[in-house]
C-alpha cells in the first residue's frame, strides 16, 4: 500500500493523516499497528470517540451476534430491540442512579448534528433566535454549530456566519484569577435593558474546551452560569460530546458541578466509535412535532448494540475509580514534566483523563507531536495555535501502554527543548 494514493484521491480537507502519515490497519484497547508493522502508543483517541478502546472484545462480540442473527441495521426511528435495549441500559445504568429526568433524542450520528437539534430546539422552545457561546469554544463545523464554535480558523465570510450567536468570555478568559467575572458581566447585560444585549434562548458550553486548548471551568463558574440560567429563563445545553463518556472521572463532565442542564449533546464515544449521537432534554423541552427534525442514519442499529454493551462498565463504582486513578497518574507525570522543562512548558491543566500541555514556543507542540509520532506515539495538538498537547488516550489503557506513552511524549518533549535552547538550565531527568 502507497499513502500517495490518499494525496492523488483524497481531497485536500483531510487533515490527521497529514499529522500521522502511515496507514493503519489494525488496532486494539489502546495501541494500534500500521501497514509495516509499527506499533503507536494511541494517546489521540479517535478525537474522544474511542474512550472504551479500539475493537473491545464484549463490544466485537455483541456486534457479531447481532450481525449474525440478521439484526436491522438502520431503521431510522423504528422501534428495533437494539434501540430498545440502549434506550433501558442508558435509564437504568446512567440516568435514574443519579436523579435525572431526560427524554432522548436520536438524531444525525455526529456531534455537530447534536448541537444543531440543540440550537434549533433551544429556539424553538424560547422563542427567541439568539444563543450564546464562549470563547474558545468548539461544537462543529455545520454552519449553525460553526456559528458557536470560536476558532476563525474554521470561519469563512462567504459561510453567512455568525447565525445570531453572540459570544461571551470563557471562564479565567481574561487571566487565572478571573477579576473580571464573565457570568456577571452576562447577568448585568441580560437585566439591563438599555444595553443592547438580547436575552438568549440558549447558552451551550463545555465544560473542559478541549479543542479550545484544555480549559477547564470552575466549579463556581459553572453554578453561577446555570443560576443566572434559570433566573432570566435561559435554556443550559452542556456540550458533552468530547468531555462525556466517562472523560472526567465521571459518566457526565458536569456532575462535580452538581448542576442540571437542560439540554445535553452527547456523541463521539457514545456509540464506542461507531456514528451515534442523542440529545438529552428535560420532558417539557420535548416540544417536537412527529418527525419535525430527522436524520437518515438516526437508526444506526449497531452503534446502539456497542454502546448498551460499553455502558455495562458504569454498572459500579470501579471503571470510574480507575478513571481517576489514571488521571491522577497523568497529572503528576505531567507536572513532573513542566518541572523539568519550565522555559519551554508554560502550563499543564485538566481532569481526569483529558490533560493538555502547553508550550509558549511558537510550533513547539507540533514538534513534539512529529516527534512523539516517529517514537510510536499518536498525540495531537489543540488550542487556537496549537500551543497545547492533547491527551486524550482511551480511559480502558493499560498501565504499561499508560507509562510507555507518557516516556515516550517525555522523550519527544526533551528532544524538541534541545533544538530550542533557553538561557536557564533545565532539569535532568
Amino acid at each position: 500500500m502507497d499513502i500517495d494514493l490518499f494525496e492523488k484521491y483524497e481531497s485536500n480537507v483531510r487533515g490527521y493523516i497529514r499529522s500521522f502519515p502511515t496507514i493503519f490497519t489494525r488496532a486494539k484497547n489502546a495501541t494500534v499497528w500500521d501497514h509495516h508493522g509499527k506499533s503507536y502508543i494511541d494517546f489521540f483517541g479517535g478525537a474522544g470517540s474511542l474512550n472504551y478502546g479500539h475493537n473491545d472484545p464484549a463490544v466485537q462480540e455483541a456486534m457479531i451476534d447481532y450481525i449474525q442473527r440478521d439484526g436491522m441495521l438502520n431503521a431510522l426511528d423504528k422501534a428495533t430491540d437494539a434501540k430498545y435495549h440502549f434506550i433501558k441500559k442508558f435509564q437504568e445504568t446512567i440516568l435514574l442512579p443519579r436523579g435525572l429526568d431526560y427524554k432522548i433524542q436520536f438524531v444525525g450520528p455526529t456531534g455537530t448534528n447534536a448541537v444543531e437539534t440543540a440550537l434549533k430546539l433551544a429556539r424553538k422552545v424560547k422563542q427567541r433566535s439568539k444563543i450564546v457561546a464562549f470563547t474558545n469554544a468548539y461544537h462543529g463545523h455545520t454552519l449553525g454549530a460553526l456559528a458557536v464554535t470560536g476558532n476563525e480558523f474554521y470561519h469563512d465570510d462567504y459561510y453567512g456566519v455568525p447565525l445570531n450567536v453572540t459570544k461571551m468570555p470563557f471562564d479565567q478568559y481574561f487571566d487565572e484569577d478571573d477579576q473580571m467575572d464573565s457570568i456577571d458581566m452576562m447577568r448585568r447585560y441580560y437585566e439591563d435593558g438599555s444595553s443592547g444585549y438580547e436575552v438568549p434562548a440558549g447558552i451551550i458550553v463545555e465544560t473542559i474546551q478541549g479543542e479550545g486548548g484544555i480549559n477547564v471551568s470552575s466549579i463556581e463558574w459553572l453554578k453561577k452560569l446555570e443560576k443566572m440560567c434559570r433566573d432570566l429563563d435561559i435554556l443550559l445545553i452542556i456540550d458533552d460530546i468530547q468531555v462525556g463518556n466517562g472523560r472526567t472521572g465521571n459518566f457526565f463532565s458536569f456532575e462535580r458541578a452538581g448542576i442540571t442542564p437542560d439540554i445535553i449533546t452527547i456523541s463521539k464515544s457514545i456509540g464506542t466509535g461507531l456514528p451515534m449521537a442523542i440529545v438529552l432534554m428535560r420532558p417539557e423541552i420535548d416540544q417536537w412535532s412527529p418527525g419535525e427534525h430527522t436524520g437518515t442514519f438516526r437508526g444506526n442499529s449497531l452503534a446502539f448494540i456497542a454502546g448498551a454493551t460499553a455502558l455495562k462498565r458504569w454498572d459500579n463504582d470501579e471503571f470510574a475509580k480507575e478513571i481517576r486513578r489514571k488521571g491522577e497518574w497523568v497529572e503528576k507525570r505531567f507536572r513532573a514534566i513542566k518541572a523539568r522543562f519550565p522555559d519551554h512548558i508554560s502550563d499543564v491543566r485538566g481532569l481526569g483523563m483529558i490533560w493538555g500541555i502547553e508550550s509558549s514556543i511558537e510550533g513547539f507542540c507540533n514538534e513534539v507531536s512529529r516527534e512523539a509520532f516517529e517514537h510510536g506515539l499518536l498525540a495531537e495538538t489543540a488550542g487556537a495555535t496549537d500551543q497545547v498537547i492533547k491527551f486524550l488516550a482511551p480511559l480502558t489503557i493499560s498501565q504499561a501502554e499508560l507509562d510507555k506513552g507518557l516516556d515516550i511524549l517525555e522523550a519527544a518533549i526533551e528532544a524538541t527543548a534541545a533544538k530550542h535552547p533557553t538561557t536557564k538550565q533545565e532539569v535532568t531527568a
